[in-house]
Formats: structure tokens, C-alpha cells, sequence
């Protein structure tokens, strides 16, 4: 019959596929028929597998025992290292595996990343398989590593084989025994997730903050990678909820990074330090904003975390999410009381760095703040309860329907009414400072931004108003009589008193 090539791609003939297929299905009958046909029992695929690979890969008893009648090369290994021996292992037959060291399988065998048959059954989780490695073949070492330093049972720790970790540690395996990594039983199961080998680990006393090389601890791994319930087992054994890596780095910071909600709830409920420091001088305050994780900044300042620390670029939290022109995070550090005056290297303010960003609702929430802390510590100094205690407290764009009305006469006011320079004059009548008034001439709309500039004054004033509980129609009337418009101030205390839904009457005296 015509034996062609497979396929492109193959080395095989036609003939020699049929076999490898009929190998992988243990039909020996069409084996026996290819084979007395002449087929090479020897002949490999683009990846050096023969039909013995096959057979004791797929745990094919009588398709191995045909083989090995005419394949006396047991350890021929394919592109991977793999040879039958190390197959059977990997997948676990063990009738395969005693037959192959029956007819002299080489036992110390190992593939190209070091693997030997113990490997291959212990990451697989094959218990019956090591069992019979164990008790009937000589000279297998159990703390044998492959080429990244691990053991067996660092393997089967690593991938969760609760089973083989158990018969392992019974055989008296090295529990404390590292890899190349520096990394023990209990990081590579803290890293991945195994949370019943790690219990299992821990209950043979290991020490449960041994550091790999990189200074890292099983905690560290758990955090790092999520594992909120490898975390919290880890927190049960009591370990350091404070260790840092080389990096100065602990847990917490691992989880700000990733944004970790449960994890980062775990960290503080074990009272973890919030304002340690990494080796660029970050909290975990500062890794949680610069990553825009809102929730887990939201726990940190409720865990009541120093706010103002400053970075090697001297740039507090605030700078950063000023920077990015975050303002859900501006919100929050705003609200919890931050100081507004820490400049960065280049001498900026939080509010400077808004404003040179172009960030122009950041920069009128910055001015709010400011104002607000100043008639906060006024208040408390005069020991007289604030107007604002038990409102909710926010520096946003003002969209309450108590407001609305006196908002459209505060914008007609500032595009319609006042001049050039008369919104800066109104400004230092209220108290705002050269710096917000720079902050907000930084927005450039054309040669009529002034008006822009005004209305915005305005709404920022206003929301000092109201915060204070003065009446806002009365205070914009006496700073439009103190910059001389008169005319102005009576037309616009009419227009601001016609609010029917929401009244704020101011009458002249």
C-alpha cells in the first residue's frame, strides 16, 4: 500500500502513525498486523515519541507488554526527557511501571527539568505509585531535587497533593528542605492556594516565618497572590503579620498593590502596622492610590492610617491621586482630614499639582477642604459646636436641589454681571487665598475665562456658606456692596430671594 508521509509537519509514514494511534488505544490485534507488515516499532514524531511512550502514557498493559518484545530500548527518551518510565509515573499506572522495572527500565531516569519517576508521582499526586517506589526499589533518595532544587515534597506541596504530602512526611522526608528560591513546603503551598497541604505543613512545626531569598514569608505569598483563607490559616498559627521583605515590604503592602479587599481586611484586623514603609519611603496607602484601588484605600483610612506620610519624592497620597486627577480618592483623603500644605521635591502643593494638571474639579475640592479645615479649627478653638456636625461632609460639584436655584443666579452673576478682576476682589473678601486664586487662573479657556473663573469662586464660596450655615443670600450681598456694586447686589439679593421651593430671604435693614 502506499506509506507517504502523515503529514507536513510529521516525521512519521502513514504506517508508522497507524501504530503510534493503535498504541494509544491498546488495539493490539491492528498492532500485531502493522508490525508483521515490518512497521519500525521504533520510529518517532516530530517530538521523539515512539508507540512505547504512547502505550505507557496511556496505561495500555498489552499494547507495553507487545512492545517490549521487539523495543528492547526502555529508556529512550523524547524531546521533553520523557521516557516510558517516567510516563507511567507522570500518569500514574503503576502495573506499566512495575513491568518497565521488571524488563530493567533505567530507575534514575530524570527529564530535562530534573524530574525522576518520584517526581513525576508526587507532583501528580499518584500515592500507590510512590508507595512502590518506596518499598521496593533501592537506592531512590526521598529528598532528591530536580533542577530547580525541589523535592518531592516540595512538589507535592506546591501543587496541592494533600495525599503524597501526608505519606511523605510519614517517610520521614526533610520537611524544612528549600529550592533554588530559598522557597520551603510552606511558600510554594502559601503561593498557590493549597490551603489543606499548608494546615497539614504547619502542623509538623515548620517554622512559619522562614524567609525564601527575597526575604519573603508564606504570608507574604498568600497575600501577594489572594488567598485570603491561606492568610487567615497562617494568621491562626500565629505568624509575623509585621515581616517585611528585603523591600521592606509586609503583607499589607502586597495586598494594597492588588487591590486585595479580604486580604487587606484580614491584615487589619491582625493589627498589622498601616504606615510601615517600603524602600521607596510607600505606605500602603500610597500603593493602594497610585493603583486607583478605591476600596482598599477606603479600608486603610477607616483603619485610621497616617494620611500625610510623605515618599522618596516627598509626594503624600494626596499628591498621587492629585496627580492622576482621581477624584474619587481626593474625595475620600479630603474628607478624613489630610493636610493640604506638604509640598513634594519640586515644592509643590497637592493643590499646585492639581492645577498644573489641568485638573480643575480636583482644584476647587482642594480649595473647599482648605477652607473647611480652617473654619473647623476656628470652631473648635471658640469651643462652640459647628453648624456642619452631623451633615455629610463632601468637597464634590454641588448638585442638591436645595442649592440649584441659587446656583443659576450665582452662575448668571459671574458670566453676565461681574468684570474683569471683580471675582478676585469678591474672593478676598471671603477669605480665599492668593494660592486658590492662582490655583483656579490656571485653567485657561480664552481671553473670557475670568468668567469661568468667577462662577467657580463662587461655587466654592458657596459651599462654605452653607457648610457654616450662614445665609448665603445675605453674604453674597455684603460682598457685592464691599466691592462697590451696590446695584448689583440689590438685583441679585431679589433674584436669589425668589426662590419659592427653598427660601433663603436676606432683607435689608
Amino acid at each position: 500500500m502506499e506509506d507517504g508521509l502523515a503529514s507536513e509537519d510529521d516525521t512519521l509514514l502513514l504506517s508508522e502513525k497507524a501504530l503510534h494511534d493503535a498504541a494509544k488505544r491498546n488495539a493490539v490485534e491492528k498492532m500485531q498486523e502493522l508490525i508483521g507488515m515490518g512497521v519500525n516499532v521504533r520510529a518517532k514524531n516530530k517530538v521523539e515519541r515512539k508507540a512505547l511512550h504512547w502505550a505507557a502514557g496511556a496505561g495500555n498493559e498489552e499494547a507495553v507488554r507487545l512492545l517490549l518484545q521487539r523495543d528492547r530500548h526502555l529508556d529512550e527518551e523524547d524531546s521533553f526527557g520523557m521516557n516510558a518510565l517516567l510516563l507511567a509515573s507522570w500518569f500514574g499506572h503503576l502495573k506499566i511501571l512495575q513491568l518497565l522495572v521488571a524488563s530493567g527500565a533505567l530507575l534514575t531516569w530524570e527529564n530535562k527539568n530534573g524530574l525522576s519517576m518520584l517526581h513525576c508521582a508526587a507532583q501528580r499526586g499518584h500515592t500507590k505509585v510512590l508507595e512502590f517506589i518506596m518499598e521496593n526499589l533501592e537506592d531512590l533518595s526521598l529528598d532528591r531535587v530536580d533542577k530547580a532544587g525541589k523535592t518531592a515534597f516540595l512538589l507535592a506541596a506546591e501543587h496541592g497533593q494533600q495525599e503524597v504530602v501526608e505519606y511523605l512526611i510519614g517517610m520521614g522526608c526533610t520537611h524544612g528542605s528549600k529550592d533554588k528560591g530559598g522557597n520551603t513546603a510552606l511558600h510554594l503551598a502559601a503561593r498557590n492556594g493549597r490551603c489543606e497541604v499548608l494546615r497539614k505543613i504547619l502542623e509538623t512545626g515548620l517554622d512559619v516565618d522562614e524567609r525564601n531569598a527575597e526575604g519573603l514569608t508564606a504570608l507574604h505569598m498568600a497575600a501577594d497572590e489572594d488567598h485570603s483563607s491561606c492568610v487567615e490559616l497562617l494568621l491562626l498559627f500565629g505568624c509575623n503579620v509585621n515581616a517585611q521583605t528585603m523591600k521592606d515590604m509586609n503583607a499589607l503592602h502586597f495586598a494594597a498593590q492588588h487591590g486585595l479587599v479580604n486580604v487587606t481586611i484580614l491584615m487589619l484586623e491582625a493589627k498589622t502596622h498601616t504606615d510601615v514603609v517600603d524602600g521607596q519611603n510607600r505606605t500602603p496607602l500610597h500603593i493602594a492610590v497610585s493603583n486607583h484601588h478605591a476600596n482598599v484605600v477606603r479600608l486603610l483610612l477607616d483603619s485610621g492610617c497616617d494620611l500625610d506620610i510623605p515618599d522618596k519624592r516627598l509626594q503624600t497620597p494626596l499628591h498621587i491621586a492629585a496627580e492622576d486627577g482621581r477624584q474619587d480618592l481626593v474625595e475620600m483623603m479630603l474628607v478624613a482630614g489630610v493636610k493640604l500644605h506638604l509640598t513634594d521635591k519640586q515644592g509643590k502643593t497637592c493643590l499646585e499639582v492639581a492645577a498644573r494638571g489641568g485638573h480643575v474639579i480636583l482644584v476647587d475640592m482642594i480649595i473647599k477642604a482648605d477652607r473647611f479645615y480652617k473654619w473647623e479649627k476656628e470652631s473648635a478653638a471658640s469651643r462652640e459646636q459647628p453648624p456642619w456636625v452631623g451633615r455629610p461632609l463632601t468637597f464634590r460639584q454641588d448638585h442638591q436641589l436645595e442649592t440649584q436655584h441659587l446656583r443659576s443666579v450665582l452662575w448668571s452673576l459671574a458670566t453676565k454681571h461681574l468684570c474683569r478682576g471683580e471675582w478676585k476682589l469678591l474672593g478676598q473678601h471671603w477669605d480665599l487665598t492668593s494660592d486658590h486664586m492662582r490655583a483656579i487662573e490656571q485653567q485657561w479657556t480664552g481671553s473670557k475665562s475670568f468668567k469661568e473663573h468667577g462662577h467657580r469662586m463662587l461655587l466654592i464660596w458657596l459651599h462654605g456658606a452653607v457648610q457654616a450655615g450662614d445665609n448665603p443670600v445675605k453674604g453674597l450681598y455684603e460682598g457685592l456692596v464691599e466691592i462697590s456694586r451696590t446695584d448689583l447686589a440689590e438685583s441679585i439679593r431679589q433674584k436669589a430671594n425668589d426662590d419659592i421651593i427653598h427660601p433663603r430671604i436676606c432683607c435689608l435693614m
